[in-house]
């Protein structure tokens, strides 16, 4: 882990989000990238009625470059190389982009999460980059003071698509020297005897060297539900999940249990994409 992205938009959310990026860097000797997208789209501009326009992007850009100074001032980013990046752009492609122009390990942002209609029709900002990325998602919902993580609930169907994204959750529990809790929910629409899960855990690990974890099948209304309840009867201090960025129709009809925590956990979330 030796870059790391952190969006903001100097809300709160994002600041205990920069919070925690700051102690991971601490532990693991990283650079934090700081990410400021501006609200103004700059390259759709129309040249010939630019310079109505341009004065305004001018101070939001001077705006931003003041909050970055105060917010670099801050005693927790003490010690730690920090880069301020505005982009001048709207979408989230934006984030997906500038992890392949710094070489991104893994992306750190505060989120207040959706629900409702709101979730519906605009969801939150992290879930639409946990829908892009190609990088880990780690989401801040809280403050943390002191970012630990003993308990990490990896919650799959243990299928081989998710071998990948389970070995990035090891290297991310050896970081922490995490115990990984193996988590298979079990839904009447879905059912699977304890014994099949087992084998199928079992199986899935069969081939790696990592030992601090154990397997969990629980029976729950919603796999979604059985990840929230299992997490809180655990006191889990960090959920991950694997998604498969589902966009546009896919993603309206099928819908990405990854984006659903995202939004309703109250814990943070890290995701792996497949």
């Amino acid at each position: 882990m030796n870059k790391i992205l952190v969006p903001t938009d100097f809300s709160e959310q994002a600041e205990n989000a920069l919070k925690v990026a700051a102690m991971l860097a601490k532990k693991h000797n990283a650079e934090i990238y700081l990410l400021h997208m501006m609200e103004i789209p700059m390259q759709q501009i129309d040249p010939i009625n630019a310079h109505s326009v341009v004065p305004e992007a001018l101070f939001f850009m001077k705006l931003a470059h003041k909050r970055f100074e105060d917010l670099m001032a801050s005693d927790y980013l003490e010690g730690i190389t920090v880069y301020e990046t505005v982009k001048a752009d709207i979408t989230f492609n934006e984030i997906k982009d500038s992890c392949k122009e710094f070489e991104i390990d893994l992306i750190v942002m505060g989120s207040h999460g959706a629900s409702g209609i709101k979730e519906m029709f605009v969801g939150s900002n992290a879930e639409k980059v946990v829908r892009t990325s190609d990088v880990p998602v780690l989401v801040i919902k809280n403050e943390h003071t002191d970012f630990n993580v003993s308990n990490f609930v990896f919650a799959s169907d243990f299928k081989n698509d998710n071998k990948k994204t389970y070995e990035q959750a090891v290297a991310f529990a050896e970081a922490f020297d995490a115990k990984i809790y193996l988590l298979m929910v079990n839904t009447a629409n879905n059912f699977m005897t304890t014994y099949e899960a087992n084998s199928r855990i079992t199986d899935f690990i069969s081939n790696q060297t990592f030992k601090n974890y154990s397997i969990h099948i629980h029976n729950d209304t919603s796999v979604e539900n059985g990840v929230l309840n299992f997490s809180k009867d655990i006191d889990a201090d960090l959920i991950g999940i694997s998604t498969h960025g589902r966009q546009g129709i896919a993603h309206f009809f099928n819908g990405s249990l990854s984006e659903d925590l995202v939004n309703h956990s109250k814990r943070p979330v890290i995701t792996f994409k497949i």
